[in-house]
């Protein structure tokens, strides 16, 4: 009977009956194993009484030795008393381990050997697994195949702002807040912080000998969806509404995680959902998102097209939902024919988790797991989050699916994780050395406490009222946001080692100050909730701002009511989305019952997606956006409150002043919808938000006319002619003039994040490339044409006139010249 061997016992050397050497140890049930080698060992009796009577403990080295030569674990009816029989227990560590090793050395298999190119590795490796093998390594939890050293792998991992579900880790801000830094750079560094913690963190695994979920490296994250529409609960682990942003952002991320070594992974990425996902929650096990090729080559496909040939993510992740009318996870035009065949995408693929269930239980597209199963590796869908793909051996069987897609899919698994390290000894994978110290590091949080500032974003600042004085005497601090760790934290998230909330950013910014807090109200009305308590809550509020000079208000959302499929019951949600897009009406009734006060009122927001805050605007007189911002945000939004952080903050959305000026939330079209398509008036414009300081933007220099097939360099002056120092989000923006063509109202093209002095000019200079003039034809091909277009260097969002200190942009008309331009 045979019996699976741990890396770490103690073992005692023993005669076998056949009077060959063997090892043994007692197993977790007190039944002895016999580990023999298949090749004997000869050992003089005159060293064997020398040897007699110690045992040792086993390192992976044992293991690794005895697996080499190819020996098994039986279980064996010699107890000790049979044992003295043949000889007395001995102890023949220094022997075994010599004699061992030579042969190890001897029989190496090829997938083994390091200098082989990883290619040839899997392949042998590969060559020597069962069919039922090759099944059990294509499910999220791969089970170890002792025979062939293969550990057991968890594929599943998550790090969408800092590693999550993982214990201790730094929490950076939602990825709707890093999107409003407009800052690439940034993205790029808190991914690389968030892989040198998931290499440690894994690594340190390891050595307790633990494989579960959450301690790998492969990392399910970004999210590139583009956030089309208000109500989606999920829109806040996406950079935004806007194509080009989304996939500048996604590829940083991407790099960031993988790494630059020339042979190993750090970490494989996984962008996903694939593709044209972005709710709803309820019934996305169901849902079916269509659309025209337009509206798919020019909106949807854009960031993963990035993410495949600029950013080399490794993986793709297939969504739940079906796409015209086929499954995502079996879809052969999205896998086969876009992402591998146009896109010439090489990683692998892996299914949300059960969605490839929910191609026969939810979709009905096949009649049984089996058939499901062959379906989505038939697509291109190589790994399976859940357990359907356990039935691909009958599958084969049944004549569903061939062995050889099998072993297609196959081979894209083990190459990666052949490249992350996984079978090579740790010194030759340099990542495996970062310590894990590096986890939360006062570097990370410092990285954290930037990132946090950078993704505020001001939405109005009436007469100057911030930034505060900190001569203040009395601040009232109202509301169920001012005080919640959690809702700092996200979605998705780990647990920092500490978490500033905002009532302690400001109490630590105001040590002489009384700053008195209520909580005013929950942030929702729940039915069967305790009216005497909600009252009092109020009655405390409206005395805290009676008493202050100041009121800052901490209004908003929380994870708790958006986010991933939420199974809550709560007027105004459903199922993690929204049904509407105001604020909740407990909170408006407070906010205007504390602006009868007559007190100054500051409303900061926590929330992951755009608020129509309508009333507010127009009535209140500073306004603040400071999403989810993690672990640091209470500081971050204290510094900004206070004047020792000058937001620069750009809105990654459209703020819209109500759901009824949008289409239907489960249309997919975009007509109507984004900054992109959307003619109404708007409460807040994507690219929004103020300064405490002042920019001109001049001298533009753009070509008057452009090469359709060449690159050109456009540029302009942009002066700080404010009295502080301060960020400026530099926007690039073009716009098409030619009539009778499909096409966006206008489209980002550009962005960069400088700092300046108190009077200081920068030149910003940007380059546009033929993708960046080029237009969705009617061939549905991407195709440069000759035309008159707007470049637009701008502070904001060209064409809507929200921003108080008046034009601060430069345009310039350019026509493009030449012959089509067609591109990949």
């Amino acid at each position: 009977m045979k019996k699976q061997v741990s890396l770490v016992r103690t073992y005692f050397s023993t005669l076998c009956k056949d009077g060959t050497l063997g090892i043994k140890h007692a197993d977790k049930d007190g039944a002895e194993i016999i580990l023999k080698p298949k090749t004997k060992v000869h050992v003089p009796d005159n060293r064997l009484a020398k040897l007699s009577g110690h045992g040792f403990v086993s390192t992976g080295l044992v293991s690794k030795v005895s697996d080499a030569v190819g020996s098994q674990a039986i279980r064996s009816c010699i107890n000790q008393k049979n044992l003295a029989m043949y000889n007395k227990q001995f102890n023949f560590l220094i022997l075994f381990l010599a004699a061992f090793a030579k042969v190890s050395t001897a029989q190496q298999m090829p997938f083994q050997n390091v200098n082989l190119p990883f290619e040839k590795r899997v392949d042998d490796l590969m060559s020597r697994m069962t069919l039922e093998e090759k099944v059990s390594q294509m499910v999220d939890q791969s089970k170890a195949i002792p025979r062939l050293q293969i550990p057991e792998y968890n594929w599943w991992n998550e790090c969408l702002h800092g590693v999550g579900r993982a214990g201790l880790a730094t929490v950076f801000p939602e990825p709707i807040g890093s999107a409003a830094s407009f800052d690439a750079d940034l993205i790029s560094r808190i991914a690389v912080a968030t892989s040198d913690e998931a290499r440690a963190k894994h690594h340190e695994a390891l050595r307790d000998n633990q494989h579960g979920r959450y301690q790998g490296l492969t990392y399910w994250s970004p999210n590139i969806n583009i956030f089309r529409d208000p109500r989606w609960g999920r829109g806040m682990e996406t950079y935004g509404e806007d194509p080009y942003l989304t996939s500048v952002m996604g590829d940083q991320f991407i790099r960031g995680l993988q790494g630059n070594d020339p042979k190993y992974l750090k970490l494989v990425a996984t962008a996903k959902h694939y593709m044209v996902h972005s709710g709803p929650e309820i019934g996305r096990h169901q849902f079916n998102s269509t659309t025209d090729t337009y509206d798919f080559l020019d909106t949807y496909l854009p960031a993963f097209k990035s993410a495949v040939k600029t950013g080399g993510s490794y993986s793709i992740m297939s969504a739940y939902n079906s796409y015209n009318g086929v499954a995502a996870p079996a879809n052969v035009f999205l896998l086969s024919k876009v992402l591998r065949q146009e896109l010439g995408f090489n990683g692998y693929v892996v299914s949300d988790c059960d969605a490839v269930k929910d191609i026969y239980t939810g979709h009905k597209e096949a009649r049984s797991k089996e058939e499901a199963a062959a379906m989505a590796v038939n697509a291109g869908n190589d790994l399976n989050c859940g357990d359907t793909y356990l039935t691909l051996v009958g599958a084969v069987k049944a004549g569903l699916i061939s062995e050889e897609k099998v072993n297609l899919s196959l081979r894209r698994l083990l190459l990666a994780r052949f490249k992350l390290g996984m079978f090579d000894d740790e010194k030759f994978v340099k990542y495996a050395a970062i310590p894990y110290s590096t986890v939360n590091s006062a570097s990370h949080q410092r990285l954290a406490l930037e990132a946090a500032r950078e993704s505020i974003v001001l939405l109005k600042n009436q007469n100057g009222l911030l930034p505060l004085k900190k001569n203040l005497t009395t601040v009232a601090v109202i509301g169920a946001n001012a005080d919640d760790k959690e809702a700092l934290w996200g979605n998705y998230n780990g647990t920092p080692g500490f978490t500033v909330t905002p009532l302690e950013g400001i109490r630590k910014k105001l040590p002489g100050a009384n700053v008195i807090y209520a909580r005013g109200c929950e942030l929702v009305e729940q039915s069967g909730s305790d009216t005497v308590a909600a009252q009092k809550n109020f009655r405390e509020a409206l005395a805290a701002a009676e008493k202050a000079e100041t009121v800052i208000l901490f209004m908003g959302l929380s994870p708790r009511l958006e986010g991933e499929e939420l199974p809550i019951k709560i007027k105004g949600f459903a199922g993690g989305d929204r049904e509407t897009i105001a604020l909740p009406p407990i909170q408006q009734r407070l906010i205007k019952a504390i602006y009868q006060t007559g007190k100054p009122v500051i409303l900061v927001l926590l929330n992951g997606s755009a608020v129509a805050i309508n009333w507010e605007k127009e009535n209140l007189s500073a306004i603040i956006e400071s999403w989810y911002g993690g672990q640091a945000a209470g500081t971050a939004i204290a510094d900004v409150l206070f004047g020792d952080y000058n937001p620069a903050g750009r809105l990654p959305v459209t703020f819209y002043k109500s759901e009824n000026d949008l289409p239907h939330f489960h249309d997919y079209s975009m007509k109507g919808r984004t900054y992109r398509y959307f003619t109404g008036e708007v409460l807040y414009p994507f690219g929004y938000g103020l300064s405490y300081t002042r920019f001109r933007y001049s001298q533009p220099t753009v070509p008057g006319s452009i090469l359709t097939g060449k690159s050109v360099r456009v540029s302009a002056r942009v002066t700080n002619t404010g009295k502080v120092a301060g960020d400026e989000v530099v926007q690039l923006y073009v716009r098409h003039l030619a009539d009778g063509v499909r096409k966006p109202l206008i489209a980002l093209k550009g962005f960069k994040r400088i700092h300046l002095k108190a009077g200081e000019t920068k030149v910003v200079p940007f380059m546009l490339k033929p993708d960046d003039l080029a237009l969705v034809s009617t061939g549905d091909r991407l195709v440069e044409r000759a035309g008159a277009v707007n470049i637009f260097i701008a502070g904001q969002l060209p064409l809507v006139a929200t921003h108080p200190s008046g034009v601060n942009l430069v345009v310039q008309r350019s026509m493009i010249k030449g012959d089509d331009f067609v591109l990949d």
